[in-house]
């Protein structure tokens, strides 16, 4: 079975893009969605689980539905006048009650959901709200930052120091999440900011990637690619000699100010 590989680049007035989804040698499906819009600002991976199907619907859902949401609580080419934070969280709850919605009208679908992790690019700032286990992280001067935290069993078990994060990684509860796009429950998405440098990356990827490769390796991939279109394929192909087994999806933008 030969991979599904889609991957592209594209430009905006101050953010070079880059994204690489792959669905891998030994799945059927590939159960990853993303969104690249430099022009808008935005840039949304989303990981999809359940049966039948089910995770490739629900991560098309979460790519299709949350740039409307987003929209209409913070606008595009305008200057956020309110609380971004509580506008991004309000629009993952109603993302995810839509989720578990359309989940519910499927007969024969008793669970699916999706990770979310979106980056919206509003006045010098990258906004970022998740839920899941698919990270965005922050490269400057040679240095990552993990900007999200890990929505998992084992995840809260490497932030308590039950676990190391080599543990996590061969943990066999390492896919079950605690918090995730069209659960039962009210969704809690974590939102954070900061605030851009020339210069700056923004890495958001699925678990494919992080599954296989440390922090650490990402941050020496990153040292050596001289551009976003290199550190895609550099993170791709040591995924793959890492022997991944999982999709992978890789979005990388780099920031440029006015």
């Amino acid at each position: 079975m030969a991979p599904d590989r889609d991957s592209g680049r594209s430009r905006g007035a101050r953010l070079d893009a880059c994204w690489v989804s792959d669905r891998g040698w030994t799945r059927e499906n590939n159960e990853d969605a993303f969104l690249v819009r430099p022009e808008d600002g935005l840039l949304i991976v989303s990981d999809g689980m359940g049966g039948e199907q089910a995770g490739e619907v629900a991560a098309a859902r979460v790519v299709e539905w949350l740039p409307q949401l987003l929209a209409e609580r913070v606008p595009p080419g305008e200057r956020p006048d309110g609380d971004v934070h509580a506008e991004m969280r309000e629009a993952v709850v109603v993302l995810s009650r839509r989720v578990f919605e359309a989940a519910a009208a499927l007969n024969g679908v008793r669970r699916m959901g999706a990770t979310v992790t979106a980056a919206l690019l509003r006045d010098g700032h990258a906004h970022v709200v998740h839920m899941g286990d698919s990270r965005a992280y922050l490269f400057r001067n040679g240095e990552l930052m993990r900007l999200t935290r890990d929505h998992s069993l084992v995840g809260m078990l490497v932030e308590s120091e039950v676990l190391t994060p080599s543990q996590a990684a061969r943990h066999p509860m390492r896919g079950r999440l605690e918090r995730y796009v069209g659960m039962r429950e009210t969704a809690k998405p974590d939102v954070t900011s900061v605030v851009l440098r020339e210069g700056d990356e923004l890495l958001l990827c699925t678990d494919g990637l992080t599954d296989v490769l440390s922090d650490e390796r990402i941050r020496g991939i990153l040292r050596r690619a001289g551009d976003v279109a290199t550190a895609c394929w550099g993170l791709m192909d040591d995924a793959e000699g890492a022997g991944r087994r999982d999709n992978v999806t890789i979005v990388m933008a780099r920031w440029r100010p006015a």
